[in-house]
């Protein structure tokens, strides 16, 4: 099912409030102007048979016209000789004809007024989808401007994320180089704490020490 179901429908489309309320506005746009070229063609169209109508009732009515001039020259040409009856038969049959004319010519009025209609019909239906087709351009150009921002952010985003690695890279070697000093202030000497604990290690060894040589003398 299209978008529009009559061409009243085009003609008094908010385009705005469609593309506000479609999940793709992009994608909207797309059918709307697609269903507005396919109704101009069909209202070209339409413009066209009438148009050859008109021209097939105005063929007809220059027959028709000739047709009853014939008839009346026919009565005439009775009458400059006296032939009342023929004269009378003439006349009726220019009469018939000018019924004819007189129905082509109010039919050529109707398609007259109808192909008037259409070119109306015409001009709004190309009026509206110029319009459409401006949105369109609108449209791209939106999401063209978007999709350009998004990716600046993107990369400012990476940029910015770089920038804080390389800056906590910095930090980290900083540090590194901190703590490399410190140890090197350290190497060659020996911790105090460790220094303590040798000496008890080496007084608990002395005390095992001399208990054994005081067994050694007590057995002999």
């Amino acid at each position: 099912m299209g978008i529009f179901s009559r061409f009243a429908d085009i003609v008094n489309s908010n385009l705005n409030a469609l593309l506000d309320n479609a999940e793709d506005p992009k994608k909207m746009i797309r059918l709307i102007i697609q269903e507005m070229e396919e109704t101009l063609v069909e209202v070209r169209s339409s413009c066209a048979r009438i148009i050859a109508d008109k021209k097939e009732v105005e063929r007809r009515l220059k027959r028709l016209h000739d047709e009853a001039a014939a008839w009346d020259e026919k009565a005439r040409l009775a009458v400059s000789h006296n032939r009342d009856d023929l004269a009378r038969a003439a006349i009726a049959e220019k009469n018939q004809v000018q019924e004819l004319v007189l129905a082509a010519e109010q039919e050529l009025t109707h398609l007259d007024e109808h192909l008037a209609t259409l070119g109306d019909e015409v001009a709004q239906l190309q009026a509206k989808l110029d319009d459409a087709k401006s949105r369109q351009k609108e449209l791209l150009l939106r999401a063209e401007s978007a999709e350009q921002r998004m990716k600046v952010k993107k990369q400012m985003y990476k940029r910015d994320n770089q920038d804080a690695f390389i800056k906590y890279e910095l930090f980290q070697r900083k540090m590194d180089e901190l703590e490399g000093r410190v140890e090197a202030e350290d190497l060659g000497r020996k911790d105090l704490a460790s220094e303590i604990d040798q000496l008890a290690k080496d007084d608990s060894i002395n005390t095992e020490l001399e208990r054994l040589k005081q067994e050694l003398q007590n057995r002999s």
